[in-house]
Parts: C-alpha cells; sequence; structure tokens
C-alpha cells in the first residue's frame, strides 16, 4: 500500500474559508499525528478536507492543489461537506484517482450534477444528503435518488454513508429499464 494513503489528511475544516485561495495562508488543522512533507514543503497526503466552511466555488482549486500537494494527481479524498456549493464543479472530475468525494450538507439542487463524477473510475465513496435535491419530487433516501446515483455510477459501493448491496444494484438495474430511455443509435444511410 502506498504510504501516502496512510498519512493523515491536510485539514482545513471548520476554518471560515470563502474562497480556496485563501488555503494558501491559512494554516491547517493539527490532527493527532504530524503530516508529512516534501522537500519542497508540500504535503505528501492524498487526502484533503474542506468540511464545514463557506465555499460557494471551486475557481483555482486545481491551482491550489497543486501548490499545496507533492502529488496532486493522487489525490484520493476530497470532504466538501457543509459547504455552500451549488453543482459539482467539473474540477473534480480531474482528479482521476478520487475514491471517496463528500458533498452532504451543500446547495446542491439538481440530481443530473452526478452524471458528472461518472468519468471517475475509482471513486467508490459519494454522499449527498442534505443537500436540496432531497427536496426534487419523489425523493426518499432510496428511491429514486439512490438507483439514480447507482446507475450512473455503477462502481461506487458506500452512498450517503449506507453500503450499496446486490440488492440495490438490481434494483437499481430495473429502475434504469423502466425510467431510462436508451439512447438512440443513428445509423448513417449510404444513398446511392
Amino acid at each position: 500500500m502506498n504510504i501516502a494513503v496512510q498519512e493523515p489528511p491536510l485539514d482545513y475544516s471548520f476554518r471560515s474559508i470563502h474562497v480556496i485561495q485563501d488555503l494558501t495562508s491559512e494554516e491547517p488543522r493539527r490532527g493527532l499525528r504530524p503530516l508529512r512533507h516534501s522537500k519542497s514543503g508540500k504535503s505528501l497526503t492524498q487526502s484533503l478536507w474542506l468540511n464545514n466552511n463557506v465555499l460557494n466555488d471551486l475557481k483555482d482549486f486545481s491551482h491550489v492543489v497543486s501548490q499545496l500537494l507533492e502529488h496532486p494527481e493522487k489525490l484520493a479524498w476530497i470532504d466538501l461537506s457543509f459547504n455552500d456549493l451549488t453543482s459539482i464543479d467539473p474540477v473534480l472530475t480531474t482528479f482521476f484517482n478520487l475514491s471517496v468525494l463528500y458533498l452532504h450538507g451543500n446547495s446542491i439542487q439538481r440530481l443530473g450534477e452526478v452524471n458528472k463524477l461518472a468519468v471517475l473510475p475509482r471513486l467508490r465513496s459519494l454522499t449527498l444528503h442534505g443537500n436540496p435535491i432531497e427536496e426534487e419530487k419523489g425523493y426518499s433516501p432510496s428511491l429514486p435518488h439512490r438507483q439514480y446515483v447507482l446507475c450512473t455510477l455503477p462502481c461506487v459501493t458506500t452512498f450517503d454513508f449506507s453500503g450499496v448491496t446486490k440488492a440495490d444494484r438490481t434494483t437499481a438495474e430495473v429502475w434504469k429499464r423502466m425510467n431510462i430511455k436508451p439512447k438512440k443509435v443513428r445509423i448513417k444511410q449510404n444513398t446511392l
């Protein structure tokens, strides 16, 4: 196992951070174990916690993360819970090693935002509860919200802190066949 996975997170939670750029001047919280740093002074962790702040966008996220982490491409866990994000910023989809993404307690209004995350091959754990999407007609912690997410992100094994079972996968597949129309394939006809 990679040593960096065992490193404590770079923790900026509860710092009243309004913009991502503030991370470069803000001191991270200290945990029980000290963070290790490279010779250049950047953190060797693969986890970034930004929960319980007042972020409403992720402008310059990639740039700032590259200033903080020695290996930003290895970022595996991002906690953005309890902020004021209204959408899932496409910048999150550039971190292909992302396996844990916490977005609960934000202001995300459209369930369709989840579609953006389909490009993340290693995403295993996702949270979305506590967002306005819960107010969509027919929302329930199990249906159809859960089914939509499981259809869109088939590799997720934990959703809203609840494990995904084989029965969940089966129900999601049935739900998908009943509710999501397949895209029509247009066949170009050759004219003679």
